[in-house]
């Protein structure tokens, strides 16, 4: 073969008609005869010519893990969720996949150690889905890191802020600590820097200070935003310096941290130009919103140019009220609650923007206060929570068990149609008045005619989230009705599917829980 290995392939790929490798003769038939000869003959050769690869070193031993072993029953049902436990969701048994990271977090909890058998399965999932990772990597433990050392695919486990061996190494030891920051890569500064902030959060901000003025911008930007953690008045030095940085999104998440500081100067400065424009007359509350956005409110944060169909007025009056402290507004209004003043008319047609500023400022601040009054009764349609269009973000500011009943409430007087996002913030299991008001909801639904699939994505969260001890409540559900004259046609025939398919899920999670419980 006088030809290259790479002549044959070439040769290969366009035909011997139109190109043909050098000492391959003969006609089209013949020449593609010589070219399955040369190719067999260049395999052999390039086999033979390569020379045996110098043994690396051996992996080092993996760390001890002291965790007590997954009972047989409960390995058996992590082994069939991580090798196809999925099922279509057209028939009424449960998706195994869907109930995995309760299931893990349930193992973490527990202190159970992985299965070194599933581990790569495990860590499979993990690299594909995001919201497995903190618990998938708890619970798998240190021999997943040790895998991820020796696989390229897994070294998201070395990354990840929740359970990167990195950076929880170098929390406790400066030297360790100084040399990941300056030779890590990206993930695993910013898992150092996460980290850092729960344990020393002075200590954080001075590495990051230290290395501030030579990092990319969009690295300053997850930096900053990994400053959330731990933030406290000692913060505010670095931020404000940070609202010059030649970033305008690292100025902004700047001018939002300040502002979620009540007693910072920004906030101080936001409170002054928020209560120019709002004043409280006998009428009720009067709006005087900004008539230009100076250099001044830029460099705290403010953006010029509004949305597409939004107003410059109202647009900076929003950015103003959302950073102002909420303790503003008391003051402002004669010592009135924060129920008092949000019930106060507002006139000239302000009271939407003001409202879903207040209700930005709030969820901010965590302010449960202002989040109860801006909330209002559940059984009340619209009022200042309409202004944002979703309640969830002022719920989650609440206390799990608060939350719980004024979304039970809300199901109760409005049904589900406006209470997914509500469901999704509401702590898992639900609250026993939680899951009656949903289920009845969902029998309300059904005997009203209304199509089952409107309601699925509630169906599939109370798969997840009802507590099992619902799972005979529902089976009372499940057996066929009869039509509604005024429903779809067949919509009962599929309710009594989605129904046991909801039951089965139940008795399947009650067993799951039973399983990490049984003695070895």
């Amino acid at each position: 073969m006088g030809g290259t290995w790479e002549d044959l392939v070439g040769s290969a790929l366009l035909g011997t008609e139109r190109r043909r490798p050098a000492g391959v003769v003969g006609d089209a038939q013949e020449a593609a005869v010589g070219l399955l000869d040369a190719a067999a003959v260049g395999v052999v050769r390039r086999r033979a010519g390569l020379r045996p690869g110098t043994a690396g070193p051996r992996p080092k031993a993996v760390a001890a893990d002291p965790r007590p072993r997954l009972p047989d029953a409960a390995r058996r049902r992590l082994e069939s969720m991580l090798t196809g436990g999925g099922r279509s969701r057209q028939n009424a048994a449960p998706n195994l996949l869907e109930l995995l990271p309760q299931w893990l977090a349930t193992a973490r909890t527990r202190g159970y150690a992985a299965p070194p058998a599933l581990l790569p399965a495990l860590l499979d999932i993990a690299r594909a889905r995001t919201d497995l990772r903190a618990d998938a990597l708890a619970f798998a433990g240190p021999r997943a890191l040790w895998l991820a050392e020796l696989n390229p695919e897994w070294r998201f486990a070395l990354r990840a802020g929740g359970g990167a061996v990195g950076a929880g190494t170098a929390v406790a030891d400066s030297a360790a600590r100084a040399q990941l920051w300056e030779e890590g890569l990206f993930a695993e500064r910013v898992a150092l820097l996460t980290r850092l902030r729960q344990a020393d959060p002075a200590g954080a901000l001075a590495l990051l200070a230290a290395t501030w003025r030579g990092e990319r911008a969009e690295d300053r930007l997850m930096f900053m935003d990994a400053l959330r953690t731990g933030l406290s008045a000692a913060d505010e030095p670095f931020l404000e310096a940070a609202l010059t940085d030649r970033s305008r999104n690292v100025r902004a998440t700047a001018a939002e941290l300040l502002s979620a500081l009540p007693a910072s100067a920004l906030a101080g400065r936001m409170a002054e130009r928020s209560r120019s424009c709002v004043s409280l007359a006998p009428e009720g509350i009067t709006v005087e919103a900004p008539y230009a956005c100076d250099a001044a409110m830029e460099r705290d944060g403010v953006t010029a140019k509004p949305p597409n169909g939004r107003g410059e007025r109202a647009w900076w009056l929003g950015q103003l009220v959302e950073a102002a402290p909420l303790a503003t507004w008391p003051e402002r209004f004669g010592g009135r609650t924060p129920e008092q003043i949000v019930a106060l008319p507002v006139l000239d047609d302000w009271q939407p923007d003001l409202h879903a500023a207040w209700c930005r400022a709030t969820v901010r601040q965590r302010d449960t206060a202002w989040a109860r009054a801006l909330l209002g009764a559940p059984s009340a349609r619209g009022g200042p929570v309409a202004a944002i269009g979703d309640p969830a973000k002022l719920l989650a500011i609440l206390p799990a068990d608060e939350r719980a009943a004024w979304v039970a409430r809300f199901v109760a007087a409005h049904g589900l149609s406006e209470a997914f996002q509500m469901l999704g913030v509401c702590a898992v299991p639900w609250s026993a008045p939680l899951g009656r008001a949903v289920v009845d909801a969902l029998d309300i639904a059904r005997d009203g005619g209304s199509y089952p699939w409107s309601f699925s994505g509630v169906m599939g969260l109370a798969e997840r989230c009802l507590d099992p001890g619902c799972a005979e409540q529902v089976a009372l559900l499940s057996a066929a009705a009869e039509e509604s004259p005024n429903g779809s046609p067949g919509a009962g025939a599929y309710w009594s599917e989605a129904f046991q398919r909801l039951t089965a899920t139940l008795r399947l999670r009650a067993l799951m829980a039973e399983e990490l419980l049984s003695l070895q």
